[in-house]
């Protein structure tokens, strides 16, 4: 695959020189803010989020006993969290699980359940039905009896299709896989072309997906990727670290993460908390039209990984995820274009 083009040169300049430091002081660069009601369910990490209209969904991953969970919550800015429909008694409780929205319904599926197994079951969700019904498995269809279970895997809609790839089975994946709801059956896509992975972030902009971040063997990955999915193509972008040596764009990039957050504004992309080394509260933006990243002000909450990120009504909003043995459910909103207040 060819690289993505060399985007203008005076935006790289610009951007390059908000490096990390001055981040942190830049009163114009983005504010955070608490005081949203607490989840009506368990503290939790590894969970899974879809948005559909103007409520946001939230439910599944592991709370701080180490207990596997099924059930759903609904979020609005008006009225908070309150409960929905569980996953049914025939789905596994679970966590690292992946979810998508096409035409209105949630579909949700993958991760691993509290024996450690990897699942591949999926279970469709619509707020006009308010129950959960069972879709196909994930499962190669050329080959029905090879499931294809994972846990940490990235999903992402495009055009009224599901995606999933990615993830961890005894080792990281690099599979793709297309769901078309009008057959309830899964269809082999490309596979991604960069570096196996799981835990990573997948986030689409204008019918475009991208790919970023993600471990294996240990390692954060630092390529960058687009999916077109008309074409089924690949395209690799400049990579989330400093390694061009010959251009000075990269060289405060620190982006390279594991399970982070990831939500989209106004055609850009907010990654944010993770794992890098240690457990992070940055907040990077990306912009499509010029492939390049700018930090923004850091996460003001207890820095976390396994937590989730979503945007309702124009507003981004970080919920649950762990640090060590503590667990949150706590809910933050992010503005990246206000002025910092920190008394919010």
């Amino acid at each position: 695959m060819q690289k993505a083009g060399i985007y203008c040169c005076i935006l790289a300049a610009m951007l390059a020189g908000c490096n990390k430091d001055d981040s942190s002081d830049d009163e114009n660069n983005g504010n955070w803010k608490k005081g949203y009601p607490e989840l009506s369910g368990d503290q939790r990490a590894e969970s899974v989020v879809f948005v559909i209209g103007d409520t946001a969904y939230l439910g599944t991953g592991i709370n701080r006993d180490g207990e596997y969970l099924r059930d759903f919550m609904k979020f609005t800015a008006n009225q908070g969290w309150t409960q929905i429909a569980d996953l049914p008694e025939g789905a596994d409780a679970r966590s690292g699980a992946v979810a998508f929205v096409a035409d209105g319904t949630a579909y949700v599926g993958t991760g691993q359940n509290e024996d450690g197994y990897r699942l591949n079951d999926f279970w469709a969700y619509s707020p006009l039905k308010g129950y959960w019904e069972k879709k196909a498995k994930l499962v190669d269809p050329d080959n029905a009896a090879r499931d294809l279970s994972r846990k940490d895997a990235v999903a992402f809609a495009v055009k009224g299709k599901g995606y999933v790839a990615t993830g961890w089975e005894q080792g990281g994946l690099n599979d793709v896989w297309q769901y078309v709801p009008a057959d309830d059956k899964w269809y082999r896509r490309r596979s991604f072309e960069g570096a196996k992975r799981s835990e990573a972030v997948a986030f689409v902009i204008q019918d475009i997906a991208y790919l970023a971040t993600g471990v294996n063997n240990s390692e954060n990955k630092v390529d960058f990727w687009m999916y077109k999915a008309d074409e089924d193509d690949w395209v690799q972008l400049r990579d989330i670290a400093n390694t061009n040596d010959e251009e000075d764009y990269d060289n405060d990039y620190d982006i390279a993460c594991s399970n982070a957050a990831v939500a989209v504004k106004n055609n850009k992309a907010y990654i944010s908390t993770g794992t890098k080394g240690g457990i992070s509260k940055q907040t990077w933006e990306y912009n499509p039209v010029t492939d390049m990243w700018a930090q923004k002000r850091e996460f003001e909450g207890a820095a976390r990984t396994g937590a989730v990120a979503f945007t309702l009504g124009n507003v981004i909003y970080l919920s649950t995820g762990r640090s060590s043995g503590s667990y949150f459910d706590d809910t933050y909103s992010f503005d990246p274009d206000a002025t910092y207040d920190e008394k919010d």
